[in-house]
């Protein structure tokens, strides 16, 4: 269920890049799992037009495995280099090495605005892409901040001296991190499905 829901607008986006279908289709057959634990385990497989479709036998084992951390996930769709390279691959190198770079060429922002323009006008479009990605950039400064935090707290302070006050307060912190995700998740979700509703 989860992977059909994903499927249309990776598809969507990929037909309006023939360029990056025409890389795929020399992987027609390969599949990919994408982890993104605990929120997302899905897996796709590479047709001969180069697009993706539900992966039957994801049990079996996909060709390759990408694995990514809720934090780096904004990070990734406001694609910034340095969290590309913080995916962790298993599997086919070269396959997911592909994926990677089709990944940070893709112009999600252009597409997304291409498709509102058509709906309301390159104006308003524009306007509403421009404050999408000023929210972006600021969750993603925020999950950053959050991250560089937690790693100054984990390498400067002594675990065994930790007061379960301040664990308990450390554990808060990560829930509400975690809800932080997961609504920005919903929110591209969102956004994702009015533009391609928008666009039929």
């Amino acid at each position: 269920m989860l992977t059909s829901v994903v499927t249309t607008p990776i598809n969507h986006v990929l037909r309006g890049e023939s360029w990056a279908c025409k890389r795929l289709q020399s992987f027609t057959g390969k599949t990919v799992c994408i982890r993104i634990p605990p929120l997302l385990n899905f897996s796709l497989l590479i047709d001969a037009e180069g697009e993706v479709q539900q992966a039957i036998n994801s049990d079996i084992g996909a060709d390759t495995t990408l694995t990514l951390s809720p934090l780096i996930l904004p990070r990734v769709l406001a694609q910034e280099s340095s969290a590309f390279e913080q995916i962790t691959i298993i599997g086919d190198q070269s396959f997911a090495e592909e994926l990677i770079a089709i990944g940070k060429q893709i112009n999600l922002r252009a597409i997304f605005e291409h498709d509102l323009s058509t709906a309301i006008g390159d104006i308003p479009a524009h306007r509403i892409t421009q404050a999408g990605a000023n929210l972006m950039h600021w969750q993603v400064e925020n999950v950053h901040r959050i991250a560089q935090a937690l790693a100054e707290y984990w390498t400067e302070e002594d675990r065994l001296l930790t007061k379960p006050a301040t664990a308990d307060q450390f554990s808060e912190e990560v829930k509400n991190l975690q809800h932080d995700t997961e609504q920005l998740e919903q929110r591209l979700n969102r956004l994702t499905q009015q533009s391609i509703l928008t666009s039929e």
